[in-house]
């Protein structure tokens, strides 16, 4: 793994401070979550295809790995549905502090899926997520199916970013999303019979939209998903599953901030959900302090030893 630079610190906070603003972009776009991640999907899925071919990269990878891949777009559709129906039936603020589970669920899974040694500290610092998260259901109880959709995104997020963390060691970032979001696509597509028929109230697809609808759809799968995504994949080179997670933490910050100043009268929340929001913060800046501290310590344990 290459050891990361400052710039791709910033760029990974940039990505997140996208992400972030991706469920302002749900709130914003009129058409329901699962009509909105099949033209997500679509768009994402041929702007990344029109990417690689200027390129001239090759989308051969074996049937084997695109079969795989296409899988775990089956499973980042479930996370964007989750995820923007969180955001309707709840508020951005709540839907974006489910997401910062998602750390909690790598620090179960990772272990599982890559043998990785288990550290002291990256299973405690998810409980103070949860500890924040408590205080934020205590105070927000009537966002429980908000809350609860928030979660199930997060864990599908945590077990994405961990099988990308492998399949970028083998594969182009850009090739590798393209098929991902093909798959997401796919899987949107098998899921509207079933949806339009058992879970809308007219029986029918919403798939008209507005031109602003169109514009925030745009900007959602060219910005937030074919750079971001594709930028989020090349940079699981330079860092852990579980850091790439434990930053994404950040996304609920940048996402509530951001949600304060568009949606002032709609996003204001409790006290208590602020302090459960400050428990989660205070975890993420935590992570890193304790990363160096115990690199420090193995140098000079190292450094002690004798030749």
């Amino acid at each position: 793994m290459q050891k990361p630079l400052f710039k791709d610190y910033l760029e990974l906070h940039f990505i997140i401070l996208l992400w972030g603003f991706t469920a302002i972009l749900g709130k914003l776009i009129s058409i329901p979550a699962v009509e909105l991640v099949f033209y997500r999907t679509i768009l994402a899925a041929v702007a990344l295809a029109v990417v690689i071919k200027l390129r001239g990269e090759s989308f051969r990878i074996g049937r084997r790995n695109i079969i795989k891949i296409i899988g775990v777009g089956f499973m980042i559709a479930a996370h964007w549905i989750l995820f923007f129906a969180s955001a309707r039936v709840s508020s951005v603020s709540i839907c974006l502090a489910g997401m910062a589970t998602a750390s909690l669920w790598t620090s179960i899974l990772e272990p599982i899926f890559t043998k990785k040694k288990i550290k002291a500290h990256e299973v405690v610092l998810p409980f103070f997520i949860l500890v924040g998260l408590y205080i934020i259901f205590r105070f927000e109880f009537k966002h429980a199916l908000g809350i609860a959709m928030a979660l199930g995104s997060a864990f599908l997020a945590s077990c994405f970013t961990i099988i990308n963390s492998k399949l970028t060691k083998q594969h182009a970032a850009t090739t590798i999303t393209c098929y991902e979001m093909a798959g997401a696509w796919m899987a949107t597509t098998l899921f509207l019979p079933f949806y339009r028929n058992y879970m809308t109230d007219s029986g029918t697809l919403q798939l008209e939209a507005s031109l602003w609808d169109f514009l925030w759809v745009g900007i959602l799968a060219l910005v937030c998903t074919v750079y971001a995504y594709t930028a989020a994949v090349r940079l699981m080179h330079k860092f852990s599953a579980y850091t790439m997670n434990l930053t994404v933490n950040m996304e609920p910050v940048y996402g509530i901030v951001l949600a304060l100043f568009i949606f002032p009268e709609t996003e204001k929340m409790t006290k208590g959900f602020y302090y459960g929001a400050a428990i989660i913060l205070f975890s993420v800046f935590l992570h890193p302090i304790l990363e160096s501290l115990i690199a420090r310590r193995q140098r000079l344990l190292k450094d002690a030893l004798p030749n």
